[in-house]
């Protein structure tokens, strides 16, 4: 697989020198800038190109040209955004780029209610806490039928847990779910959140999923025409939040998308930990059924908690086997070579790395620290260097 890793332009905290120190030759990233919907220009596109191959670099992913949420919704400026998303794609191959990382989350993005969970080893993760976010779900936030949501005992620890809060930590807790995360297009607050809800009171799983399938049936044309491949991320966490639905989250969710818009233009990105944050996906079994669609991957594990909460783990700790999912991969990948694919290649990324040693107390984006993900991204190679040595086993499927 190719050692990528994500930078989010000129301001992040890691700098294209990083990266190559880390050891990755290619970048994932964006015009983060120009994330609200409009057509990327060429030359924006092409001074993002040379300034990462001035660095030694190349540019393989594009994660993300934002999916406004007229788009997931199919309402308001709808049509003209799908036609400057089309815009995009053909502005990119033609600089040379053919992925293209995306998600269908509702309103949301990755979702996380501690951005700094200490770990034993002393250093800290990102956490998704079930009662912290019943908490504020349920007795903060208000949304309306949110306790049909939640059971009776997560509502009463979360009413409890509330109490114990100070103010300082439930404003840390709303910035955190609500608030700002990498490459979001806004910031929300209370009042604004509850109205991005009301956007989707009526829209049911099965409607959110048929708008993601007529917003494939006009995009993946263009991809083929223009040789690039679409990757849909799965939601994270890979179960419902807010009252929002959900249409990446489970394995028969990905079955369906491929099924339904079957061209080789349509694949997926196999995020680990995602789908890993929910118990029902087996990630090796997900990695081999999917293999011939999957044209990208982002490589983290989470470890789940017996009430529903989980947490970033080490990148070879957690639920996931992370040896058998690279071995899976790297399967896929020889058997692309055999089958004469130009793409037989697979793009992956080490995601979301704990803040460690110097990162601790930095100035970083959450999860995003450049030690942990040089630590994982070590790790990852490791595998990947130990199965072309003493080779892939047979069983890695």
């Amino acid at each position: 697989m190719k050692e990528t890793w994500r930078w989010f332009g000129p301001d992040d905290p890691v700098k294209l020198s990083h990266v190559r120190q880390a050891g990755a030759s290619g970048v994932v990233t964006a015009l983060h800038h120009l994330n609200d919907g409009r057509a990327w220009p060429a030359d924006e596109v092409a001074r993002r190109r040379a300034e990462i191959e001035a660095a030694g670099l190349t540019w393989d992913v594009v994660e993300s040209i934002v999916v406004h949420e007229d788009i997931k919704t199919r309402s308001g400026r709808y049509r003209e955004l799908i036609d400057n998303y089309k815009q995009s794609i053909r502005t990119i191959a033609d600089a040379g780029i053919r992925t293209v990382c995306y998600n269908f989350m509702a309103i949301t993005d990755w979702t996380r209610t501690d951005l700094d969970a200490p770990m034993p080893h002393g250093g800290t993760a990102l956490r998704f806490d079930i009662v912290d976010f019943c908490a504020y779900d349920v007795l903060v936030l208000k949304r309306q039928d949110a306790e049909a949501d939640h059971p009776r005992e997560r509502i009463e620890a979360a009413t409890r847990r509330l109490a114990a809060m100070s103010e300082s930590d439930l404003a840390r807790l709303e910035q955190n779910l609500i608030g700002w995360v990498p490459a979001r297009e806004f910031i929300f607050d209370r009042a604004s959140f509850r109205r991005a809800l009301d956007g989707y009171k009526d829209l049911s799983k099965e409607g959110l999923r048929t708008n993601l399938l007529e917003f494939l049936a006009e995009i993946v044309p263009v991809a083929e025409e223009c040789g690039v491949r679409l990757a849909i991320h799965p939601d994270d966490p890979a179960f419902p939040i807010f009252g929002l639905p959900r249409v990446v989250s489970l394995a028969e969710d990905a079955r369906t998308i491929l099924k339904r818009v079957p061209s080789a233009a349509n694949g997926l990105t196999l995020c680990t930990g995602s789908y890993g944050s929910n118990g029902a996906n087996d990630l090796v079994r997900m990695a081999a059924e999917f293999g011939p669609r999957i044209h990208f991957a982002h490589l983290r594990n989470v470890t789940r908690e017996t009430d529903g909460s989980f947490h970033e783990a080490e990148h070879l700790g957690g639920d996931t086997d992370m040896v058998r999912v690279v071995a899976a991969l790297m399967r896929e990948e020889e058997n692309r070579r055999d089958g004469g694919r130009a793409d037989w290649q697979i793009p992956m990324r080490p995601d979301h790395g704990h803040a460690i040693v110097d990162d601790i107390g930095k100035k970083v984006n959450p999860g995003y620290s450049c030690i942990g993900r040089l630590k994982g991204l070590a790790e990852l190679r490791g595998i990947m260097r130990t199965l072309e040595t003493f080779g892939i086993p047979e069983d890695a499927r």
